[in-house]
């Protein structure tokens, strides 16, 4: 398969990049290194070219049930926008459904999809929580995100133990206690 342009041009500034680190790019463990790099990236950011309305496929479903759904430890790997390091983590998604569910594996293609993108954890626990509103009309829906960011763990502060924690509550999820303590009871541990 022909290399795109995009494929090219990040091949090209890895090479500038580790000539500007002082690397000899003629080095045997570094002469596929910018072609690897580029394909790597082109992964990790594949989220950019994503489309949810492709991603949930129609799978959302007329459904009686009222209580509460969810899914929990959703992996989810994705780069940090201040120093393009990756974070790492687990996610839980929960939600009360009015009249519709969505297919089990589209709420991780979700997080998936938002993680795959330059983020920060704030943001993309957010935007994965409105996007399932969205998309079911849940009545509420809420998003809890724990991850380790190399940022932190490898420069900087370099605390190697620290978890960052963040939450979305939307809906009946932020407006009723007992919903929010239903569900932050459910997916702990």
């Amino acid at each position: 398969m022909p290399k795109s342009e995009n494929h090219k041009t990040l091949e090209t500034l890895y090479t500038d990049i580790l000539k500007n680190i002082g690397e000899d790019v003629q080095r045997e463990g570094l002469v596929a290194t910018p072609k690897r790099a580029a394909k790597a990236l082109e992964y990790l950011t594949q989220g950019y070219r994503l489309n949810i309305e492709k991603i949930i496929n129609n799978a959302i479903f007329e459904s009686v049930n009222d209580e509460m759904i969810i899914v929990k430890d959703i992996e989810l790997y994705s780069l940090c926008e201040h120093h393009l390091l990756p974070f790492f983590g687990k996610c839980h998604v929960g939600y009360l459904p009015k009249g519709k569910i969505i297919g089990l594996s589209k709420i991780a293609r979700i997080v998936d999809t938002f993680a795959r993108r330059l983020q920060v954890q704030e943001n993309l626990t957010r935007e994965i929580a409105e996007t399932l509103k969205k998309y079911t009309g849940a009545s509420g829906v809420g998003v809890v995100i724990e991850a380790q960011h190399l940022c932190m763990m490898m420069r900087g502060v370099e605390k190697q133990n620290s978890i960052m924690k963040t939450s979305c509550m939307l809906g009946t999820f932020r407006k009723e206690v007992s919903t929010r303590t239903e569900f932050l009871t459910l997916i702990k541990d």
